[in-house]
């Protein structure tokens, strides 16, 4: 059986491709106007949120249970986010192109064990769980990476 391949689409000469490649320059004007998100960022996000979890759902409820539940979810997502981001700004991740992939599928596999087993484990860690509780904070925290982005400090442009 033989497999074909659709036709790339004929240009003309004065049509542009969609993409065009950067020169070096233009390459450093974009990464200072648009600097990458620090991984701890995130990382300080994902506290604040988890801290912001808990205590509502303890003040919601008034039970420390579900503070503890909630903030425990929380932690599930944080610790691993924390081990995750020491492993890819690490020496080693950094060497090369290869190595940095590498590493970062590396700590993205230790990051969802680690989540995985901290769930797993929350049943003989926090007493009276609430498991609807540990999911909603473990939810939000989660969504803390949009977040990041959003509010992440930009340089300024000089004027």
């Amino acid at each position: 059986m033989r497999k074909t391949v659709a036709p790339l689409p004929e240009m003309s000469e004065d049509e542009q491709p969609p993409v065009k490649p950067l020169s070096a320059e233009e390459a450093r004007k974009l990464r200072e106007q648009q600097p990458p998100v620090s991984p701890w960022w995130v990382v300080g996000g994902q506290v604040v949120m988890g801290l912001v979890a808990a205590f509502v759902a303890w003040g919601v409820t008034g039970k420390s249970s579900v503070g503890w539940s909630a903030g425990y979810g929380a932690l599930a997502v944080v610790i691993p986010a924390a081990v995750f981001a020491r492993g890819i700004t690490g020496r080693f991740s950094s060497l090369n192109a290869g190595t940095a992939a590498f590493g970062f599928l590396l700590w993205e596999m230790v990051k969802v064990a680690l989540t995985v087993a901290m769930l797993v484990a929350a049943p003989r860690l926090v007493s009276e769980l609430s498991w609807p509780a540990l999911l909603v904070g473990l939810i939000l925290t989660m969504k803390v990476y949009w977040l990041a982005l959003a509010f992440a400090p930009r340089k300024r442009n000089p004027k």
